[in-house]
């Protein structure tokens, strides 16, 4: 294995940062080919390694690039969206089921506004969500 980064206690620029993750790439591939990381509670020169390349990327990453974080949907919008996707409806077609505005069912959708308890009952009788999803994540 080759540690190139031994000596390196901090990435400060963009270049250290590309050869970083190069190294980083290598590293887990020649890992994965060789069967280091088949046990996640294994401890080997190769975890060592891309474990504190990765910290020292993650650092860099925090300190100088401005990196949004990823939006997750919840399993109750993946619910709602998977049965307007299967009952062949679009947005506005599904606020007129649910007896709601187009826009506060817009909001709805894209986490700005929570989902109210008479709205809840709805998709239970409308739309057949699983209502341990809808009071797990309204």
């Amino acid at each position: 294995m080759k540690k190139k980064y031994i000596d390196i206690e901090k990435i400060d620029t963009k270049e250290a940062y590309s050869e970083a993750v190069q190294s980083l790439e290598t590293l887990i591939n020649e890992a994965t080919e060789k069967g280091f990381l088949t046990n996640p509670e294994l401890c080997n020169e190769y975890t060592d390694e891309i474990s504190r390349l990765g910290n020292l990327c993650a650092d860099y990453e925090s300190t100088f690039m401005d990196l949004k974080p990823l939006k997750v949907k919840s399993p109750l919008i993946l619910s709602i969206e998977n049965e307007i996707k299967k009952n062949e409806l679009n947005q506005r077609q599904t606020a007129q089921m649910l007896n709601i505005k187009e826009n506060t069912f817009s909001q709805i959708m894209t986490g700005k506004r929570n989902v109210s308890m008479r709205l809840a009952k709805k998709l239970y009788e409308k739309l057949r969500i699983d209502p341990k999803t809808i009071i797990e994540y309204a």
